[in-house]
């Protein structure tokens, strides 16, 4: 549940139902583009409170949708709409990938360098419009990275060694950092600093954290070390749970630099070196100021 996006709404006249759709959108086709595929097809999924939003609501929410659908050069072959006393929309999308090149959250090697390609701070924009914290001209830039299909980002992939690679979307940074130290059984080291976050999402994190953010914290807590120096805000951020997020990706150090220039030469603009995979310590964080 928590993958499924929350639109940042406050009653039913600010509610954008295409942006909802194309942020949905986004959102489902980041697991192919995380492995390495190209999407295929996508099957629609909603539930709708009949009686209570005009079916055009619903209309907007589908053609959102199918927009990024579109530019990702997808067929969407149908779907299925039940009643539901909350708005939800999803898709499933089907994929396709080589065999002999298929990204996993399992195999980031010591030596490999970390890059995130879109900025954090989702969560807390959202949970702060909805309680009239920001206006929604504050939303504009998550509202774009939201929007941001990560397919610009995939296709440079297969140019580079990349050992491992996912999408950051409900665990967050550090939730889905930990599937990638567990699964290669290495240690991650985060550099708080050159991790690149959206406007007022850092004044927010110093506030603290809640619902499932705060949830993530409290579970990683034993798999993540955080110096004593590094600024709370950006430790908290760190935790914050995203809805279509970027993709975190390992790759060998000798190719960090090429990738990043790739990257940014295809419009993946907030693409970051942020960490590094190391031997010690496998399974867990290490989170610390910066590089040097």
């Amino acid at each position: 549940h928590r993958d499924l996006p929350s639109f940042p709404t406050r009653r039913s006249s600010d509610l954008d139902p295409f942006t909802f759709g194309a942020i949905a959108a986004a959102n489902a086709l980041s697991d192919v583009y995380a492995m390495g595929g190209q999407p295929l097809t996508a099957l629609n999924i909603a539930g709708f409170p009949a009686g209570e939003l005009e079916p055009e609501v619903l209309n907007e929410i589908l053609m959102g949708g199918q927009s990024k659908v579109d530019e990702a050069g997808c067929t969407l072959v149908g779907g299925h709409t039940v009643q539901d006393p909350e708005l939800k929309y999803g898709l499933a999308i089907t994929g396709m990938v080589h065999p002999d090149r298929i990204y996993t959250n399992a195999g980031a090697q010591p030596g490999d360098r970390l890059i995130l390609t879109k900025k954090l701070g989702t969560g807390l924009i959202a949970n702060a419009f909805k309680a009239d914290e920001l206006t929604e001209a504050d939303l504009t830039e998550a509202i774009e990275s939201m929007t941001a299909l990560n397919k610009a980002a995939a296709e440079v992939l297969p140019d580079f060694a990349v050992h491992a690679c996912t999408d950051i979307t409900g665990f967050g940074l550090l939730g889905h950092a930990a599937e990638i130290a567990e699964g290669s059984e290495s240690g991650l080291i985060f550099y708080a600093t050159q991790i690149p976050t959206l406007a007022h999402s850092l004044d927010l994190a110093a506030k603290g954290l809640g619902g499932g953010s705060r949830d993530n914290q409290i579970f990683l807590e034993s798999k993540v070390t955080i110096a004593d120096s590094v600024d709370p805000a950006r430790s908290n951020l760190l935790f914050d749970a995203q809805t279509s997020g970027g993709l975190l990706i390992a790759v060998a150090a000798d190719d960090a630099d090429g990738l990043l220039d790739k990257l940014r030469q295809n419009n993946v603009d907030s693409a970051a070196l942020i960490g590094e995979v190391v031997q010690e310590n496998p399974g867990r964080i290490f989170i610390k100021p910066s590089a040097a």
